[in-house]
């Protein structure tokens, strides 16, 4: 199988980010899987990724360690507390080294994205504040932090003007889903985006995995709410011989899980799709013909899927997939953490068919 020219990363290098120390995983697919134990690391790989495609972005990177909990006391002009990200927990270690930088994509090729822990000095008050460097493909910017080096907090007033330099390329689309269901605000923020194409079609394709040919059709209806972050719109669904539709939500999470795929990688189209814990809400038994319409629709939209699992139901699945598509590109890698040393061991497409059906683990 030759590589695929289009991917944004063909292969993916982590250095001092979070949890993970350094790792290299030498080749990564249209689709692929992450296998390994908990703590092992594949959660943070799709985290980097996420930082990778929005160039690290401020709010990006702040929005992630406030879903880790990975929060501060910080003191404004006024003398208040309020939990603000704790920068540090980005770094290995929490260590706010400015010769430790985070690394993650491909450095070797240049094309990588680099965090600096720095100092800057731009204050009103000519004082050093805490801030982030980070750069890609030699353009970057800098931006204070709200923490000083030992994670104290110090007052707004003392942050310094945010400065670039030369001109990034754009993020990349990315779609996060999982661990839990979607939610119907992300459903509908997808749906917004495929309504009356044929990926709305795909969407509604993916119901009929779980529930054959009973679903006739998909909408959303309701209106938006006034609350960031929340939808007052619902996915409702027209079932084969039912006088009205039925909410999505009600026919369990298998449904809401598969339609939420199918639209994200819609969403995701030219950019990234990751799945944490891609398994949950999908019947083993039907694991081998979701993993085919993930693949298919990847390679239609030019999404590149990279999704994690525990389960040995989702990796058979996944391999079967992969060997019976044409230039699928489905690879998996199982991460391990050995002595505080993370390091990936991959399988190709026939080794994870040979592995699938010898009952061989590679979780």
């Amino acid at each position: 199988m030759s590589a695929d020219k289009t991917l944004h990363l063909p292969s993916l290098t982590i250095k001092g980010f979070r949890g993970v120390k350094n790792l290299t995983i030498p080749r990564l697919g249209r689709a692929t899987l992450l296998a390994g134990m908990n703590g092992a690391g594949k959660t943070t790989v799709l985290d980097a990724v996420r930082v990778f495609a929005s160039r690290g972005s401020r709010p990006v990177l702040a929005d992630m360690l406030r879903e880790r909990g990975e929060t501060a006391l910080f003191t404004d002009e006024y003398g208040e507390y309020r939990l603000e990200p704790d920068w540090s927990a980005l770094f290995h270690g929490r260590a706010w080294d400015a010769d430790s930088p985070i690394r993650i994509g491909q450095p070797d090729a240049g094309n990588h994205l680099e965090i600096r822990a720095s100092q800057s000095d731009g204050t009103p008050f000519g004082e050093y504040v805490p801030s982030l460097a980070v750069s890609f493909s030699g353009c970057g910017q800098e931006y204070a932090a709200n923490l000083d080096c030992a994670g104290h907090p110090f007052s707004k007033r003392r942050q310094a003007p945010s400065r670039k330099s030369g001109s990034a390329p754009p993020a990349l689309a990315c779609e996060s889903l999982g661990p839990g269901l979607p939610s119907g605000y992300d459903l509908a923020r997808f749906w917004d985006s495929v309504a009356l194409t044929d990926e709305e079609s795909r969407a509604v394709e993916s119901l009929r995995l779980i529930f054959g040919g009973g679903v006739e059709r998909a909408a959303f209806v309701g209106e938006e709410s006034d609350a960031p972050g929340r939808s007052g719109r619902r996915a409702m669904v027209k079932m084969k011989g039912e006088s009205r539709p039925v909410p999505l939500a009600s026919l369990g999470g298998g449904a809401v899980r598969a339609f939420g795929v199918a639209l994200a990688l819609a969403s995701a189209r030219g950019g990234f799709l990751l799945l944490d814990e891609a398994e949950n809400g999908i019947h083993h038994s039907l694991q081998r013909d979701f993993w085919k319409m993930v693949m298919l629709a990847a390679r239609e939209n030019g999404v590149q899927v990279i999704a994690a699992t525990h389960s040995r139901d989702c990796v058979k699945g996944f391999a079967y997939a992969a060997s019976e598509l044409d230039n699928a590109a489905g690879l998996l890698h199982r991460i391990e953490n050995v002595r505080g040393k993370a390091r990936a061991v991959s399988y190709s497409e026939e080794g994870l068919k040979v592995a699938a059906e010898q009952g061989i683990e590679v979780r």
